[in-house]
């Protein structure tokens, strides 16, 4: 069914129910709508093409905005209750939101990984691929890449080929909105990349063909559900809280580009946002970062 029809007829029978709160109702009919508007950016329109990587990539992308810890719990209730309606009424096959985690109330802010940590991840995976296993050096890629270049993981499993420059060192992809930017990666990707593209790939292919660069141990176009246990599985042995997946890396490498001194405006162009507001939370994180690191180590703090 489609998406938005799925919703229309959820919000009629909420109403109907009396469930809920007129000012309730009236902030989970927006809630539920921003999720819908979010699915189409990633070319989803159809209730049973709805999964969990999707209703963790649209809460993502609001506490990427900014959006405050309270209303965040609020949207992912909204989200919840229409899930539950969905799979209820047969539109989906799973509860798409059930095992969705509420984002805790003590912040708001995106996890960061510390420059140490990621050296030490990269360097794992950089060992890891020493033994030329083919999976181990697209995931060690993988990473690299996500860090060099805080794509999305939409747009990292959508990467193709023909929009790689190995040369340039840079990428072409289509991110929200359809909008396609170019985005510049440095000399430890390309050599992961490198050895990835020559070596690992044409092994997972095993003769088939795909236009994608990364591709599945079926040589299938990867998927965001692999992409994010990859990254899961390296960051859950770090301590801290929040998300493990894709996204943390996409908050790490900006971060870590404004605590290195780039200007907000590079990085909003980087990360692909359409607004500046959008980018900013960048800066509390960064500024909250040295505060810790001042309070710490300066004598009089």
């Amino acid at each position: 069914m489609d998406l938005r029809r799925a919703l229309a007829l959820y919000l009629d029978e909420v109403a109907l129910s009396r469930t809920l709160s007129e000012n309730t109702l009236k902030a989970y009919s927006s809630d539920i709508a921003q999720f819908v508007d979010f699915a189409e950016t990633e070319r989803v329109t159809t209730a049973s093409e709805c999964d969990l990587e999707l209703a963790r990539g649209w809460v993502w992308s609001q506490a990427e905005a900014g959006v405050a810890g309270t209303t965040l719990r609020r949207k992912v209730s909204a989200l919840k209750r229409f899930s539950a309606w969905l799979v209820g009424a047969g539109h989906t096959r799973g509860d798409i939101a059930a095992r969705l985690r509420t984002p805790p109330s003590s912040s708001s802010l995106p996890r960061v990984m510390g420059r140490a940590q990621m050296e030490e991840i990269l360097q794992d995976l950089m060992t890891r691929a020493d033994t030329e296993d083919s999976v181990a050096l697209r995931d060690w890629a993988i990473v690299e890449v996500l860090y060099a270049t805080a794509l999305r993981v939409s747009e990292l499993v959508g990467l193709r080929v023909e929009n790689l420059s190995m040369t340039e060192r840079t990428l072409r992809v289509v991110g929200k909105g359809n909008k396609e930017r170019v985005v510049p990666f440095g000399i430890p990707a390309q050599r992961a990349l490198a050895r990835y593209l020559k070596t690992g790939r044409p092994a997972l292919l095993a003769g088939a063909d795909s236009a994608q660069v990364f591709v599945s141990s079926t040589g299938k176009a990867l998927g965001p559900r692999t992409v994010y246990q990859v990254v899961a599985a390296l960051l859950s042995q770090y301590p801290g809280s929040g998300p493990v997946g894709p996204h943390t890396l996409r908050h790490t490498a900006a971060t870590h580009l404004l605590d290195g001194g780039a200007d907000l405006r590079s990085v909003q162009e980087l990360l692909g946002h359409a607004s500046l507001g959008t980018t900013q939370i960048y800066t509390h994180v960064s500024t909250e970062r040295l505060s810790a690191a001042y309070q710490q180590a300066h004598p009089r703090a």
